[in-house]
């Protein structure tokens, strides 16, 4: 168990074998610009730059494997440097990433500011190549879980989403869906992607992204809406913590703030963390409790996923 789930929980949980989770959607290679202070436009910004693995079922799937889950990372790559480096950082899935040869792997440029916030520039590449051959039928069986990150239902990848959603609805599977981020979200439609993910599942959301599939700025408000909607709902509310709702009364479960310094793959953290305590049989107030913790922990370190991986350069 990790030493975060041992502070978090102590002994509250019987730990069980977790169910297999599958995740699909997207492979990224962050370029990490760390500002010292306001980009200065038209003009030179000098300041750290890293390579780090991402895109959020890739970081999902990361934290996942850090818990001790057994998972499947159904994603596409380049047949490049950098699909080459993204499929050793994987070399513990029993099965390789598709590789696209056409296609250069997904990069995403990203800029975080001295307080930690990140703003991005993806290239999503390859990911866009996701084809619903490339979500094989086996993987889907009942007991197991399939998270489907929403980035994945913004582009040419839908189809392969969608038919994995079919697949696990048919398996009996339980069901998450990652809502990705604001803007993609606005451009999509809020009626287009909750028509996309169905009802019957567990939705991620942060402020933002609830706000726009509910028009509600309040987030408690904005949670109940979505759970009559999809079933379940966790919305992120930054450093305040986080909410739930299932249908019945939202619970709040409130963090300890920290001076972050990246919050990149919070958000994914937190779904790994949440996927776990609730195939755990843990209650709604210690799955947010664990879930808290886990994005709160990502915000502490650069890069999207649990520990420093093994730089490309």
């Amino acid at each position: 168990m990790s030493p975060l789930v041992r502070d978090v929980l102590g002994k509250r949980l019987v730990v069980d074998p977790p169910p297999h989770v599958v995740c699909l959607g997207d492979v990224m290679v962050d370029v990490v610009a760390h500002l010292p202070g306001p980009l200065a436009v038209g003009n030179d910004t000098p300041a750290p730059i890293s390579l780090y693995g991402g895109g959020s079922a890739a970081n999902t799937a990361s934290w996942l494997e850090l818990l001790g889950v057994p998972t499947t990372l159904i994603a596409k790559v380049g047949d490049d440097v950098f699909g080459t480096w993204s499929t050793e950082q994987f070399a513990w899935l029993s099965k390789d990433l598709a590789v696209d040869p056409a296609l250069t792997t997904g990069t995403c440029l990203v800029l975080v500011g001295p307080d930690g916030e990140r703003t991005m520039v993806p290239d999503t590449g390859a990911n866009t190549a996701l084809a619903p051959e490339d979500v094989e039928p086996e993987d889907f069986t009942p007991g197991r879980y399939l998270h489907v990150s929403g980035y994945s239902l913004f582009n040419d990848a839908r189809p392969a989403a969608l038919h994995a959603l079919a697949l696990a609805r048919h398996a009996g599977m339980t069901i998450s869906v990652g809502a990705a981020s604001a803007g993609p979200l606005e451009s999509a439609g809020a009626e287009a992607f909750l028509d996309w993910v169905g009802s019957d599942l567990l939705l991620f959301a942060n402020r933002d992204e609830a706000r726009v599939l509910t028009g509600l700025s309040n987030p408690r408000a904005a949670a109940t809406a979505l759970a009559a909607r999809v079933g379940r709902v966790a919305v992120t509310v930054g450093v305040r913590g986080s909410l739930w709702c299932d249908g019945g009364e939202v619970i709040y479960e409130p963090t300890v703030a920290v001076e972050p310094v990246d919050t990149t793959g919070a958000g994914d953290a937190y779904a790994a963390a949440m996927l776990w305590a609730l195939g755990q049989g843990a209650t709604p107030p210690a799955a947010l409790q664990l879930a808290n913790a886990f994005g709160r922990d990502a915000c502490l370190h650069r890069g999207g996923r649990p520990s420093p991986l093994q730089p490309l350069l």
